[in-house]
């Protein structure tokens, strides 16, 4: 018979040896599954989900800036809102995104009334400027300023993906693939956004679209420039013939040389871009944070009759400064 001895080692060695090997399929488990996750996109997620193609659809052009209704003369500022919402991938619609903006406002309203009573201050003019300013920066400036900085992060990366999804494009169509299937290829090969853009344009092809309108749309959304001479090329090659890898591949060529030039202006005028962003946001931000910390700064000064002037000419002056920043740092290549 077997000591006691060496009986607690192999009972201890049984269980090492079985910690080690749940740990090992655990961290193989994890690795392949992050793998997983970030090799596939959205489309594919919804579709291994068992959603409709249909309601695909619906979900990914949920904020298309094309399908805009008649807003009148805010026409142009809610279709540039609904293509920073579809950039940035905000999960919620532009009328959810509204009346979530228009209740931080009021609640804004409420705090900064109440704290103008409890300062035993009056409702004049000034203190009403000053409560209507704040509540419209921390309902409306901040949120902005967070939602076109995470749609700009995300179409830069549409616009990096580009460049390797065309060469993976000429290579389908080399070895034999028509053009659909290497379309298909990418909606299954690209990571988000581009891979769910693509696959979004396979499915309006399969839904009946033609195939060049849903490449069309698909630049205009984003507006792209390197999209719509990908566009181009197709329409030509359709109507005239001729090889369309080869056409690819040179276009392949010139974007990859307009992204190198665009990426050595970039780093010319980074301390300017940042200077901009920083000028845009820090005095909003300084704003409400001041605000909401020592009311009393900004309420103190309110009554007084040049406020009334001073603080509305202070707000336009800041966005002219925007408008004029914006268009020295926007350098187009």
């Amino acid at each position: 018979m077997l000591s006691s001895e060496i009986v607690r080692f192999l009972a201890l060695l049984a269980v090492f040896v079985a910690i080690f090997l749940l740990a090992q399929s655990m961290i193989s488990v994890g690795v392949a599954g992050r793998a997983h996750s970030s090799a596939v996109n959205k489309r594919l997620k919804l579709i291994a989900f068992g959603t409709d193609r249909a309601e695909i659809i619906g979900k990914l052009r949920k904020h298309d800036p094309l399908a805009m209704r008649d807003f009148g003369i805010f026409a142009a500022p809610m279709a540039k809102l609904k293509r920073n919402l579809m950039m940035a991938a905000v999960p919620f619609g532009l009328w959810q995104v509204l009346l979530a903006m228009s209740v931080v406002f009021a609640v804004a309203m409420l705090f900064a009334s109440m704290v103008t009573v409890s300062s035993g201050l009056t409702f004049s003019l000034g203190t009403i400027q000053m409560i209507l300013a704040f509540s419209a920066a921390l309902a409306f400036g901040l949120p902005l300023l967070a939602i076109s900085f995470f749609a700009q992060r995300r179409r830069k990366k549409m616009q990096a993906q580009f460049p390797v999804a065309l060469d993976i494009f000429v290579r389908a169509l080399r070895s034999g693939h028509p053009v659909s299937s290497a379309i298909d290829l990418l909606t299954t090969e690209m990571e988000d956004p581009l891979g769910s853009e693509f696959g979004l344009v396979a499915d309006e092809v399969a839904y009946g679209a033609p195939l060049n309108e849903a490449l069309e749309d698909l630049a205009e959304r984003w507006d792209l420039e390197d999209i719509r001479m990908f566009v181009t090329s197709l329409s030509v090659q359709t109507e005239t013939g001729g090889n369309l890898a080869e056409v690819l591949d040179n276009l392949s060529v010139v974007i990859r040389s307009r992204t190198a030039l665009y990426l050595k202006v970039r780093a010319l005028s980074s301390e300017g871009r940042m200077t901009g962003w920083l000028l845009t946001a820090l005095p909003i931000l300084s704003f409400v944070i001041l605000f909401t910390s020592n009311p009393e700064f900004y309420l103190s000064v309110a009554e007084d009759p040049v406020f009334y002037i001073g603080f509305p000419a202070l707000i336009v002056w800041y966005l002219i400064g925007v408008m004029m920043i914006r268009r020295l740092v926007n350098i187009r290549v």
